[in-house]
């Protein structure tokens, strides 16, 4: 049987001496390393056989130029995973700890992943007890997004999501069960193979965020069947006083009183890198999970991957390119937001008044008015 419990970073672990603790975070980082340069070299090996064969012939088909896309995309996620897992084991990241609910943003992170999972043809099954915990709102939806995409990678058909109350200390717990080979072929599996396809740059980085996050988190392999559980410490419950009730802070901010702002996607599309970072900073503490491209055909291109749930654009890029991205995006039936960022002013026109077709924001008001045109622009999709 195959288990781990990580409970802290490897550099937290007690009582263990100076040298033994070194010891344990130079093998923690190797692996990481070797197991991050491994998958790398994968996509990018084969991307570069397509492109060799390109230069050779002068010729590639629909198929191959699709898998070339795919490969060097798939060499990106995991260069990205590997810069997500550097930036959580810095110590360096400033955690806002919230009265959340769990079950309720885990359905939102399956609801928003219901295409892909559908597309994979992969089921999900939810068997989920109301529970509230504190913890970070950002964490939180990277975590859930980690984890299933992790068992995304490895599932053959089901996955099943279930949350419980542990009875002492009350602990809320996350667990998650797939089958990673049908139950008719389970001895045709190695097992000890599978042990270390398990081990991949995303189980390294759900793996930091838990730690990050300080939940324990437990995997084990049974059989042809994997089961991984996550204990959330701080559990809100209301019902039994006295028993692992927790005193929040009065400085938590309420950030779920903005839903569905926490949890949503969205899409930058800035071409000028002080355009990005004035964005990136005015809604760095907001909740959301929010990605950055440089031009229209890098979001037209982000889209037909999955829709986000707002697009903010800077004017200098919106254009006749702009209008067949919105078309298209209409063309879905999905409500999608749309916010320019125009180059002059400090205020904050809302999508609708005066016949805009978008919101709009003053370059000068980013700071200040992005992040409410963000929660009130979403608020109408609601």
């Amino acid at each position: 049987m195959d288990m781990t419990e990580l409970k802290r970073a490897p550099d937290a672990t007690a009582p263990l001496a100076t040298a033994e603790v070194s010891e344990v975070e130079h093998d923690h980082w190797r692996d990481v390393v070797g197991e991050m340069s491994a998958e790398i070299a994968g996509p990018l090996t084969a991307a570069l056989e397509r492109v060799q064969t390109l230069a050779s012939t002068g010729r590639i088909d629909r198929s191959s130029l699709r898998s070339l896309g795919e490969e060097i995309q798939r060499a990106r996620q995991i260069s990205m995973s590997g810069q997500q897992i550097a930036r959580l084991a810095s110590g360096q990241l400033r955690q806002t700890h919230e009265r959340l609910p769990l079950t309720e943003t885990l359905k939102d992170v399956l609801t928003q992943r219901s295409r892909e999972t559908q597309a994979r043809g992969i089921h999900i099954k939810q068997v989920l007890r109301p529970a509230e915990v504190v913890v970070d709102a950002s964490l939180l939806f990277s975590l859930l997004n980690t984890l299933l995409s992790w068992a995304m990678e490895h599932a053959r058909s089901n996955i099943e999501f279930r949350i419980d109350i542990k009875t002492w200390p009350t602990h809320a717990r996350l667990a998650t069960r797939f089958s990673f080979s049908p139950a008719d072929q389970q001895g045709a599996v190695d097992a000890d193979a599978f042990r270390s396809q398990l081990d991949s740059m995303t189980w390294r980085l759900l793996e930091q965020t838990a730690w990050t996050m300080g939940l324990p988190i437990e995997r084990k392999l049974e059989g042809h069947e994997v089961h991984l559980t996550v204990e959330f410490p701080r559990t809100v419950n209301d019902q039994l006083e006295g028993m692992s009730t927790i005193e929040l802070d009065q400085g938590f901010s309420p950030s779920l009183q903005g839903k569905p702002l926490v949890g949503s996607q969205v899409l930058v599309v800035a071409s000028r890198r002080d355009v990005r970072v004035q964005i990136r900073d005015a809604i760095r503490n907001m909740g959301l999970i929010v990605d950055f491209v440089n031009s229209v055909d890098e979001a037209r291109d982000f889209c037909r991957g999955g829709l986000p749930h707002a697009i903010v654009i800077e004017s200098v890029l919106r254009g006749e390119r702009f209008n067949e991205l919105r078309r298209e995006v209409d063309a879905e039936g999905a409500e999608v937001v749309f916010i320019e960022i125009i180059e002059e002013g400090n205020t904050f026109e809302i999508s609708g008044f005066g016949g805009l077709s978008m919101a709009r924001v003053g370059r000068d008001a980013i700071l200040t008015s992005l992040p409410s045109a963000l929660m009130f622009e979403l608020a109408k999709t609601v």
